[in-house]
């Protein structure tokens, strides 16, 4: 059983949550842990036809429990009914209500085609995404990560085959019940095969045109399915760096699924091979900068660096008005060789920077002042 670190931020808080995050990353069991008064689980269908059926239930059952004093009510996946967040509001606009609400959520785009509009300073939105380094003490067995990702029920499950089982049915899941819901089932085999098409391309710049190329579909579906992979929260975007925070290069992003081990599961290989180990441990470490930014309740922006002629660092890390240059090394060895892009970046940038690679390797070190840390280590010397 692992503490998450979201868990004591929203125990402290007494504002109503907004807390979204792909399935099965331990959205409800948060929740839970918070000892709601009322459940009310939208992705238990007799539930759900309730409530769509009638647009007082909720008040309704708010009417049963008691009062004098604050009472906390947990509806769960409430993108199945966006309509649901008017009345919410509605309610938490009246005075002394005494209602705290923790409302999960798995598709953003859901709840923006609902229109729904909670008002600013009523509800305090978080992400959530796997268990990060930190909330697994840092001793997070690389290996294992690399081949099945860090989502709670695949770590907490000792069988091999097993967790391949489970992550293979979370692709095949997906493709039933979210392409159904978003009315693409016409197309299910195109999408099938962009999904395959995608997983190949991860963790690449983004070039839609070849992806729809390559999984002989239309461009104009590519991107609107590629679309619908980010408001489900599945793929995570990494935008090119530029000097201002308003003028980003005009380049290809790169893009993450938000779970190794869900990617390897699209993609049908749990081997780390030689061919395939800088690929899975560059989706890694920027899963975990991600999520435990949000773990942490920290805005952040992670960016890639890239010239027209080949010099690369793979993710620019800004937090307010900090910036770190982080290259990752798929070994156990670094040398001086490996930190030409980090140079590179440093003449671009004209700022002063912290400079890191994060790698396979035990030992931290320095080189030319760059600090060489095994990546758990990186984690923890940005405070996650």
């Amino acid at each position: 059983m692992y503490v998450r670190r979201l868990s004591d931020t929203l125990g402290r808080s007494t504002k109503s949550v907004l807390l979204l995050g792909p399935r099965q990353v331990g959205k409800s069991t948060l929740m839970r842990a918070l000892r709601p008064d009322l459940e009310v689980n939208l992705a238990h269908e007799p539930t759900y036809l309730e409530f769509a059926r009638d647009p007082h239930e909720l008040e309704a059952r708010l009417g049963a429990l008691p009062g004098g004093r604050m009472r906390t009510v947990f509806i769960d996946e409430i993108q199945r009914l966006p309509g649901l967040l008017n009345t919410i509001q509605s309610i938490l606009d009246r005075p002394r209500h005494g209602l705290r609400f923790l409302l999960t959520g798995s598709s953003a785009r859901k709840l923006r085609r609902g229109e729904a509009n909670l008002l600013p300073g009523r509800i305090h939105a978080y992400r959530m995404g796997p268990l990060t380094s930190a909330e697994m003490d840092h001793q997070v067995a690389t290996p294992t990560a690399l081949a099945y990702g860090t989502l709670p029920g695949i770590v907490s499950e000792t069988d091999a085959a097993d967790r391949e089982k489970t992550l293979r049915t979370y692709a095949a899941t997906y493709l039933r019940e979210e392409v159904q819901a978003e009315s693409l089932s016409r197309s299910l085999e195109g999408f099938a095969r962009f999904l395959t098409a995608i997983a190949d391309w991860a963790g690449d710049h983004l070039d839609l045109a070849k992806v729809a190329h390559a999984a002989q579909v239309p461009r104009q579906s590519a991107g609107r399915w590629f679309e619908v992979l980010e408001d489900t929260l599945l793929v995570l975007r990494s935008d090119s760096f530029a000097k201002s925070a308003t003028r980003r290069l005009v380049q290809h992003p790169k893009f993450y699924f938000f779970d190794v081990g869900v990617l390897n599961g699209l993609l049908g290989n749990f081997i780390a091979s030689p061919d395939r180990v800088g690929m899975l441990f560059e989706h890694l470490v920027y899963t975990q900068i991600v999520h435990s930014a949000a773990a942490f309740d920290e805005p952040i922006r992670v960016s890639t660096f890239r010239t027209e002629h080949g010099a690369e660092v793979d993710f620019i890390l800004e937090r307010g008005r900090e910036l770190t240059a982080i290259e990752v090394k798929a070994s156990r060895t670094v040398g001086p060789t490996d930190l030409r892009g980090l140079s590179r970046f440093a003449e671009y940038a004209g700022r002063r920077h912290r400079q890191m690679v994060w790698y396979l390797g035990r030992e931290p070190k320095r080189i030319n002042g760059v600090e060489i840390l095994p990546w758990q280590q990186g984690l923890e010397a940005l405070g996650w």
